[in-house]
């Protein structure tokens, strides 16, 4: 049969990335408590397409991830990531991993146990045959606004944030320690079970730290520098204002090796 994919294109303009986004698929991630934890994924491959050819070939994306066994490790990553640019005889691929990550928590008095998701994501590029893999994590905080605290006579606007971190590092790094960096960071963690003796502790330790997203990001990156394994690093921080109509946020951005 014809293959139009590879006919000349119309208009001879090199594309920097196609390919298909929300494939969805059953995945196996390292969980640090107990070996290995089972969740969904929702995938986005994508290659560069040379000015000569048409289109790509979308279904050996599918057929790339077939042939994957949806463990998540570094070489088992790097080798579909490899396998996707190899079928698609382009020069680089990228693969983006997006997953609920689960993480049992305990309320900080009354002792009871709940569960957490965050929502995670790895993702890999391949360019010609440099591998750089990044890590992510998106943190629910609660902050409290230290100017509001500072000028009222009583109590401050508090409201949640969220911590988006993203890394590359020498070696391993659990998802649980990118969480741990960004909870630190924030006036207090959030929980997704509290008893009212938990209530009176977080509430209590998020007003004795009040935090912008300035100190936010400032607390989180502090945490990545002093990592020895990352080398490179971003974190945003993106306050759910309460008494504004808008969110409040701070980037930063940082190679370190």
């Amino acid at each position: 049969m014809q293959d139009v994919q590879s006919s000349p294109a119309e208009v001879s303009i090199a594309i920097d990335r196609v390919g298909v986004r929300g494939l969805c698929l059953p995945l196996v991630v390292k969980d640090r408590t107990t070996g290995q934890q089972h969740t969904v994924a929702r995938v986005d491959l994508a290659v560069d397409l040379p000015a000569r050819f048409k289109g790509t070939h979308m279904s050996r994306f599918v057929e790339a991830l077939e042939s994957w066994n949806g463990q998540l490790d570094y070489h088992g990553f790097r080798d579909l990531v490899a396998g996707v640019r190899d079928r698609l005889e382009a020069k680089n691929a990228h693969i983006l991993v997006r997953f609920p990550y689960f993480v049992r928590r305990v309320s900080p008095k009354s002792g009871a146990f709940s569960v957490m998701d965050y929502a995670c994501q790895v993702e890999g590029e391949l360019l010609g045959e440099r591998f750089r893999m990044t890590l992510g994590a998106d943190v629910p905080i609660m902050t409290v606004c230290p100017c509001s605290l500072a000028i009222s006579d009583q109590g401050a606007h508090s409201q949640r944030a969220v911590v988006k971190v993203r890394c590359r590092f020498k070696g391993f790094m659990w998802l649980e320690e990118l969480v741990a960096m960004a909870e630190s960071a924030g006036s207090s963690p959030v929980y997704a079970l509290l008893k009212r003796e938990d209530e009176k502790h977080v509430t209590e330790e998020a007003f004795a730290n009040p935090r912008f997203v300035e100190d936010v990001v400032r607390m989180a990156a502090q945490a990545l520098e002093t990592c020895p394994k990352v080398t490179w690093y971003s974190v945003e921080a993106e306050s759910q204002e309460s008494i504004h109509n808008h969110q409040a946020f701070a980037r930063l951005e940082r190679q370190l090796a």
